[in-house]
């Protein structure tokens, strides 16, 4: 009897472990086929398999693995090793991809980096999304500083910045959202002060952004958490981490995708350190920026 027992319970320990490798199968390689981008049409053509074939293998009703001959196509579309697919290594698919900024077909579509942006963005819901901003945070900016930065841009169009950042702060005011930016206290400073790029924007423009970033960051705190840096101490790149499984550096017109498990922890962990050194921390965000708005309007 008590072997009879010990044979039902070994059945039922790998039965459990066949349900665990399919489902983190199929949690990868829907991450990849969403990481690449055009969707499990283009993908099913990438790997060589049949389109049925990769539905089944995504469906969450599929108790079978796949071939082995399969599991070789998507490892190699994919750029992933067999170990990560199973679920036998945490490492990632060790892939570097460079994306570049390009306008869309028309003036009211995304371009492709803003449709895989946005679909980073709500593929990482439950997760923790930290972000680096360029100049200041996307889903704090108003259309007139947007159309403003980006009005002779080449390669994108104000359009697309206004939708994709209009996105990003509905994801925000999400219920669970958790989001988390650094800034440079120099940076935010010298918008207020009409510095560098901001020198030909209207002073009356700047003050009503203040007024929005005031606003918002009391509206989303705690959900969006900004921290500010000394620019003197610390210096960072625009960068966007999507929970543990990828990152995003901005480069100008040139974005690196990132999906290694080693890149992504080693830019979070740049990114916490940045968050160690902040000067101000986002409870007092506000106060700061209330600061800059009265030195504005002495200023007007």
């Amino acid at each position: 009897m008590l072997r009879i027992r010990n044979v039902m319970s070994y059945k039922y320990d790998m039965n459990e472990t066949r349900v665990d490798v399919l489902r983190t199968f199929r949690e990868r390689l829907a991450l990849v086929i969403t990481d690449l981008g055009g969707g499990r049409t283009a993908f099913a053509e990438r790997a060589g398999i049949d389109r049925t074939t990769l539905s089944q293998l995504l469906s969450s009703s599929n108790r079978r693995l796949p071939r082995v001959e399969t599991l070789l196509a998507v490892a190699t579309a994919s750029g992933s090793s067999l170990d990560w697919l199973l679920g036998l290594s945490g490492d990632g698919p060790a892939r570097t991809e460079v994306r570049r900024e390009e306008q869309a077909l028309s003036r009211h579509e995304l371009s492709a980096i803003d449709a895989s942006l946005i679909g980073w963005y709500q593929a990482a819901a439950g997760t923790k999304v930290r972000y680096i901003a360029s100049t200041l945070p996307d889903l704090l900016k108003s259309n007139a500083v947007i159309r403003h930065e980006v009005a002779r841009y080449a390669t994108t169009r104000p359009e697309q910045k206004m939708e994709t950042a209009a996105a990003r702060l509905e994801m925000a005011r999400a219920p669970g959202s958790d989001l988390e930016c650094c800034n440079s206290v120099q940076a935010i400073e010298g918008f207020a002060r009409g510095e560098d790029i901001w020198a030909t924007l209207d002073p009356r423009k700047r003050l009503e952004q203040l007024d929005r970033m005031l606003e918002l960051t009391e509206e989303l705190y705690p959900r969006f958490r900004w921290h500010l840096y000394d620019g003197r101490q610390r210096y960072a790149g625009a960068v966007t981490i999507f929970g543990l499984d990828r990152a995003l550096i901005y480069l100008g017109q040139l974005y690196f995708q990132l999906s290694s498990h080693e890149h992504v922890v080693a830019l979070v962990e740049h990114f916490d350190d940045l968050v160690r050194a902040a000067v101000v921390q986002p409870p007092d965000v506000p106060k700061q920026l209330r600061r800059l708005h009265t030195e504005l309007v002495e200023q007007i």
